[in-house]
């Protein structure tokens, strides 16, 4: 096994030696079947779809995902262990990749646990299953980039609370930028190019057409590159932190 696969299952069975993992999943799933049967009214809607549970996701991510990146890297420098971990023989991108990808594991695990409100509108009529894993695909992916987000903060800091309120911060503003909501609060001097650039980088303009079936390659690239971009902006704030 190579060093990102030892960080990787390092970090991931860290979640499961704590009551971390077990509590992010529980409060995950009681938080989506709450959220989707009474706000989302799944019930009353008479459509056999996930859209609610779905549309739902960017603002359960917004404070359920910081809570795991917060630890990423700034009990690591809390505690010190930063510099024997960055002293072994591993490459700083694994030690990066590694854990960022156990986080997601760990989102992916709490994600395929909502598998019964899947079950129950399978239950309730038919479905277009299809659309139903497009979904579920696209918010793994979406929560990849709140994810990314959080890692990026948590190397910035030592106090995990700070790291867990920046992120907040951030992945609201990339929440808020979708189409529904953007084009109700940009002042009315900001010129059209300027509002389709703003809107292109948000959150809900690229899940909204995954989460109804369709996976452009476009809406996918996005996410992917959001990732890879802040995953990078991690890696160099922790050299700068390890050389400072």
């Amino acid at each position: 096994m190579g060093n990102l696969g030892i960080i990787f299952r390092r970090e991931l069975m860290g979640y499961f030696a704590t009551p971390l993992a077990y509590v992010f999943i529980v409060i995950f799933l009681i938080s989506n079947g709450i959220l989707t049967f009474e706000l989302g009214g799944l019930y009353i809607r008479n459509q056999a779809d996930l859209q609610p549970f779905f549309m739902l996701h960017p603002f359960l991510y917004l404070f359920m995902v910081p809570a795991i990146a917060m630890t990423l890297w700034a009990d690591e420098r809390k505690t010190g262990t930063i510099e024997l971990l960055l002293t072994l023989p591993i490459k700083l991108s694994d030690a990066v990749l590694g854990k960022f990808l156990a986080a997601w594991a760990l989102t992916g695990i709490a994600l395929a646990l909502t598998f019964p409100i899947w079950i129950t509108v399978n239950y309730l009529g038919d479905p277009d299953n299809g659309v139903i894993l497009a979904g579920y695909i696209g918010s793994w992916i979406m929560a990849g980039g709140f994810l990314a987000v959080g890692t990026c903060m948590s190397a910035c800091t030592k106090n995990s609370v700070i790291a867990f309120i920046l992120t907040v911060a951030i992945c609201f503003l990339f929440v808020i930028m979708g189409p529904n909501m953007f084009f109700n609060v940009y002042p009315a001097w900001m010129p059209d190019v300027l509002v389709d650039a703003i809107q292109s980088l948000g959150f809900m303009t690229h899940f909204e057409w995954i989460s109804k079936g369709v996976l452009d390659i476009r809406d996918v690239l996005f996410f992917l590159v959001f990732i890879a971009a802040w995953l990078l902006a991690s890696a160099i704030v922790v050299e700068m932190k390890k050389a400072s």
